[in-house]
């Protein structure tokens, strides 16, 4: 009988195959910030912001420029760090680091929208630094409006480490930021939730209606206001709807027309 060769078992000394599913992510390196002051370019900035996505709060941004001899151990994405993790490495970042934060206002986000709120809250917390950077590296697409080199980096707080600073401090004080607000609403959740659209959130929002807190065009939001403060949603104009004054203008065309037949 003809054994099929691909069911062999393979030797125990053969190297085992990697599940790429399992492989850990890479943590972020200062490998970025090293190759430019290399090159005498210092000092170098990482900006980040947190908020991007929730119902309520505002957009905290933050930008870190780090100290080469003394980076704290264990910076990462925010979001592969644990609460309480990220709480100590954002008391040693400020300790070591030049830190600035800046914030966008619900009412803000409401005006500009949430990408346009976000991209200026990121722009002030660069102009907010202690020493002005050289060049920024700025997590996602879009570059910032500064005077020095920006540098755009898609999934920038999980590679660069002065992003990844970034991304700690505005999560760290977007958070507090919201434990305040739950002290001023209670009912929403929001030391919980941090004013994401979780079922409790949503629920909240059915119940109690939105607050001044909340962003007013975000649909759940806008559906909440809608039920609970009706007469501050203005009507929709129907553009194809006849209005009763255009009904009668085009019949007193039509008789003047008949008229003259």
């Amino acid at each position: 009988m003809i054994r099929d060769k691909s069911t062999k078992k393979p030797a125990k000394d053969a190297p085992k195959q990697v599940d790429a599913k399992k492989v850990a992510p890479a943590k972020a390196s200062f490998r970025r910030e090293r190759a430019l002051i290399k090159r005498g370019i210092w000092p170098v900035a990482g900006c980040d912001e947190a908020g991007r996505g929730p119902l309520a709060g505002p957009v905290v941004a933050a930008a870190v420029i780090l100290d080469p001899d003394r980076i704290p151990r264990g910076i990462d994405d925010s979001k592969r760090l644990t609460a309480e993790a990220r709480e100590k490495l954002f008391d040693r970042i400020c300790a070591t680091a030049q830190v600035s934060v800046a914030v966008a206002s619900p009412s803000r986000i409401d005006r500009d929208n949430i990408l346009r709120a976000s991209l200026w809250a990121l722009k002030r917390a660069v102009v907010a630094l202690p020493e002005a950077p050289r060049h920024v590296f700025v997590d996602g697409r879009d570059r910032l409006d500064t005077s020095c080199d920006c540098e755009a980096v898609i999934g920038g707080d999980g590679i660069v480490l002065s992003i990844a600073a970034a991304s700690i401090v505005a999560k760290v004080t977007r958070d507090r930021l919201m434990c305040a607000l739950a002290q001023d609403c209670p009912g929403y959740g929001f030391e919980q939730h941090k004013g994401y659209g979780v079922p409790e959130h949503l629920d909240a929002l059915n119940r109690l209606g939105p607050t001044v807190h909340h962003r007013s065009f975000f649909a759940p939001v806008a559906a909440a206001r809608a039920k609970h403060m009706p007469w501050t949603v203005e009507p929709v104009q129907d553009l194809f709807a006849v209005t009763e004054l255009e009904v009668q203008a085009e019949a007193s065309v039509e008789i003047e027309a008949s008229a003259n037949l």
